[in-house]
């Protein structure tokens, strides 16, 4: 997939840290089936993911799509477990973190968790939006410039796709000495209030197919939605490696 511009884990990682030593923003975004889908139906999703600064590929089906294209170097980043890594660094740099989604239970949960797990971490901001939150709203802005006031050089943000990415792309050109990094479910799971699939499940790229069944009537009609697009994604992967593209 060409959007993905960060192959690893320690190279969005490393990058990250360097851009917090130059006061400089970032946006990552957390490239999987789903956000195909939308970026194919919404012009304003696809034009807030192209301010994003760093993509990674959270989802097989977008590692085997770039390594079809010729691109060998691209692993598998999913979006949740990037928290703790980050949240590592973040204590290790001196960078306090913000929390803004999901909601006040599960972002003081996770706040506690990862500072005990991450001595030093400073948690500065845990914000929950209302429900039918509207990232291109004056009240985004006005949480965002909360978040800035707070002091956190990072912002993680739990509102899931499009909302996290709008408001990640809004943030950045907001508050340009900002990071953002767009979440899901991640604090939720940190928290225990959702659990996510087995290791084992990952392990064998079932984890859809788990979450599929644990909610089906949520989740079905956006797995058909993700393997039709599938069949348009290996023609375009085929032709790039043929031409030579993504080497």
């Amino acid at each position: 997939m060409t959007l993905v511009n960060f192959p690893t884990e320690a190279a969005l990682l490393a990058d990250m840290e360097a851009c917090l030593a130059r006061g400089q923003g970032f946006a990552v975004a957390t490239l999987n089936l789903d956000h195909v889908v939308k970026l194919r139906r919404n012009p304003a999703f696809l034009a807030a993911y192209r301010t994003h600064s760093h993509v990674v590929a959270d989802g097989n089906p977008i590692v085997w799509m770039a390594r079809l294209s010729g691109r060998s170097d691209v692993a598998l980043v999913p979006g949740s477990e990037l928290i703790a890594p980050v949240a590592a660094m973040a204590a290790r740099v001196g960078a306090p973190l913000a929390f803004l989604g999901s909601t006040e239970p599960v972002l003081q949960a996770a706040a506690k968790q990862l500072k005990a797990d991450h001595p030093g971490l400073e948690v500065a901001a845990c914000l929950a939006p209302p429900y039918g939150f509207d990232p291109a709203s004056a009240a985004a802005d006005a949480l965002l410039d909360q978040v800035a006031a707070s002091g956190a050089r990072i912002c993680l943000l739990a509102l899931g796709a499009p909302k996290q990415e709008l408001l990640a792309a809004r943030g950045l050109a907001r508050h340009p000495g900002m990071g953002f990094l767009s979440i899901g479910a991640g604090l939720d799971f940190i928290a225990g209030h959702q659990t996510r699939a087995p290791v084992w499940v990952r392990k064998i790229a079932m984890e859809w197919l788990w979450r599929m069944l644990s909610n089906p009537r949520r989740l079905a009609k956006r797995y058909l939605d993700c393997a039709l697009v599938l069949p348009s994604m290996t023609v375009t992967a085929l032709k790039a490696r043929n031409g030579g593209a993504g080497k």
